[in-house]
């Protein structure tokens, strides 16, 4: 605790003392521990019942009551010195130093803290933003080249209207089970494709739906690398050189590559998967529909979607530039 000021220990001499003693002030502050005469606690203390000084006996204090009057008038000035003393010292070193105790209760209305009642609340997060099937079809997905799954094929349920006019073609979609694959991303992918403006559906020749029972006129199937070499190969392909897909045209079976369909190609990059997926999926379909490889017509060009573009984009020394749709244009 600080030392009260001066003025206040001057006082103090002066109202327990009977009032300016002669050399009080002087003594305390020279530190004197020496008892003064002249002192009436020193004389109380002494027992001493005659007056000094002229002093008559009837004005002087007797005995214990008059050390019990002294004692009370000290405690009572100490006690009012004090708090004088603590009120300047906390109002003169406000927000410096706290009394003990008083970091443990809280202050009200005290805007010196790191928070307060009337701040605002943080803001809530904002829900995550859907996924876009953009954002899905451009995306990679892990698998292994290398693998061979159950064989056992599950249907994609759901059924989506031939949006267009001309023959409608109905097809099924499967995905091998087991398969870490997203079945419906697959079906949507197929359905958007074939029936987008530059495909097989061109001007209104055919139209494509979407069917998961019945008879449909052919299956296309998402499968492990090993288990589309094993379908291709009824109908005498082989596609575990390049780990490609085909069409099993022995089979109702259009086969696309899981492997091919997750991490895609060289040709294409990783940056362009979306448009890579939209390609296999042409491919394929136009194997279905009859037709053969072509290659690159003249550099420069977009490549015939019947190029075997996973493969390479170069004819003859002719390089083209990737595209998905058998017309381009619309």
């Amino acid at each position: 605790m600080p030392r009260p000021r001066q003025e206040f220990i001057d006082a103090f001499d002066d109202q327990v003392y009977g009032g300016g003693l002669p050399g009080a002030p002087e003594r305390r502050r020279a530190g004197a521990l020496a008892a003064d005469p002249r002192d009436p606690r020193e004389q109380a203390v002494a027992g001493d019942d005659l007056a000094s000084d002229g002093e008559s006996a009837a004005r002087r204090p007797k005995g214990g009551k008059g050390r019990a009057f002294a004692g009370i008038a000290a405690a009572a000035v100490i006690t009012v010195l004090a708090v004088v003393a603590a009120g300047e010292f906390v109002a003169g070193d406000r927000g410096r130093i706290a009394l003990p105790g008083a970091s443990k209760a809280p202050r009200e209305n005290n805007r010196d803290t790191s928070r307060s009642d009337d701040r605002p609340a943080a803001p809530s997060k904002s829900p995550a933003a859907p996924v876009t099937y953009a954002r899905k079809m451009a995306a990679l997905y892990p698998l292994d080249e290398r693998l061979s799954g159950s064989g056992v094929f599950t249907t994609v349920g759901g059924h989506d209207k031939a949006p267009g006019r001309g023959e409608v073609v109905r097809y099924r979609v499967d995905i091998e089970k087991g398969l870490p694959l997203d079945g419906k991303l697959f079906a949507e992918a197929v359905q958007k494709t074939l029936n987008d403006p530059r495909s097989w559906g061109r001007r209104g020749a055919r139209t494509f739906e979407r069917v998961s029972s019945g008879d449909p006129d052919w299956v296309i199937t998402l499968a492990s690398p090993g288990t589309t070499a094993t379908w291709c190969a009824k109908s005498g392909l082989d596609t575990t050189v390049d780990n490609v897909s085909c069409d099993s045209a022995s089979t109702e079976r259009v086969m696309i590559n899981a492997y091919r369909w997750a991490q895609g190609a060289e040709t294409y990059g990783d940056d362009r998967m979306l448009t890579y997926r939209e390609m296999l999926i042409n491919h394929e379909v136009g194997h279905r529909l009859g037709l053969g490889h072509e290659g690159c017509p003249k550099s420069g060009a977009l490549a015939p979607v019947m190029m075997q573009q996973t493969k390479y984009l170069a004819t003859d020394g002719r390089i083209c530039k990737p595209n998905a749709w058998p017309y381009p244009k619309g």
